[in-house]
């Protein structure tokens, strides 16, 4: 059976917000297990994947309301801002796909300077690195603890527990920077966020574009329906006067 009518589009804008409302719950849980699991654990970032989610999650309400009961109102609103978080979603996920190196280089280095220790420290520990571009001049967690400072504390400054950043040391480079070694993944999460992003905001646009079909049956199931309401009144005027005419003769 072609998908065509009245309840059809009204069915698939429910079930698409119905997936927008599952997608919202994903990112609030992610984002919240993150403070757990993540390499870098920034509140902001997390304060703002969570502020995401329950965005989506009102548009989905609102869109899911607006298809079940017909309502122009809330489907307008729900077109608006689904259009306008399109717009949005679209510019960063296009921004972060032509990021090149030496942005994500720029961006990631912003991204340690704003860090907490705490979250520094995570990072080291994950890429066994001390530092993010030169461990000798720039202050950074202590790295003594490390795999690459077993045995070497002696060697190399980085790995004593009283070091202190100071250009005049010679850094032997037993430990890698953290830049080198978080390169590929720093590259992979752009590339998996601009991914996911474009993903979903074809999704939208799609929501958008079932909003007008949804529309437009609206308006012709109402037009049809004073069509049916005068075609009778009409009809019951023309037999009254029919009537009439007859009992006078």
């Amino acid at each position: 059976m072609v998908c065509g009518g009245f309840s059809c589009s009204k069915n698939a804008l429910a079930a698409l917000n119905v997936l927008y409302f599952i997608v919202a719950l994903i990112l609030i849980g992610v984002s919240a297990y993150s403070k757990v699991v993540s390499i870098i654990v920034s509140l902001s970032l997390v304060g703002g994947v969570i502020a995401s989610g329950v965005f989506l999650m009102l548009i989905a309400i609102i869109g899911y309301l607006g298809a079940v009961k017909h309502h122009q109102v809330l489907l307008f609103f729900y077109m608006v801002i689904l259009f306008l978080l399109f717009l949005f979603q679209f510019s960063i996920a296009c921004a972060c796909l032509a990021v090149n190196a030496e942005q994500r280089s720029y961006f990631a280095n912003q991204a340690w300077t704003a860090a907490s220790e705490k979250s520094l420290t995570a990072v080291q520990n994950k890429y066994d690195c001390c530092g993010y571009s030169d461990p000798i001049k720039y202050p950074h967690p202590s790295c003594v603890k490390l795999a690459c400072c077993a045995g070497n504390n002696q060697t190399d400054p980085v790995c004593s527990p009283n070091f202190k950043p100071n250009e005049t040391l010679t850094y032997s480079g037993i430990c890698k920077p953290c830049e080198s070694e978080m390169k590929e993944a720093i590259h992979t999460a752009f590339s998996s966020t601009g991914g996911v992003g474009l993903f979903f905001s074809f999704t939208e646009i799609i929501g958008v574009w079932i909003y007008v079909i949804e529309t437009k049956k609206i308006r012709e199931q109402t037009q049809a329906h004073f069509f049916n309401i005068n075609y009778w009144s009409d009809d019951s005027n023309a037999v009254q006067k029919s009537e009439r005419s007859f009992s006078k003769s």
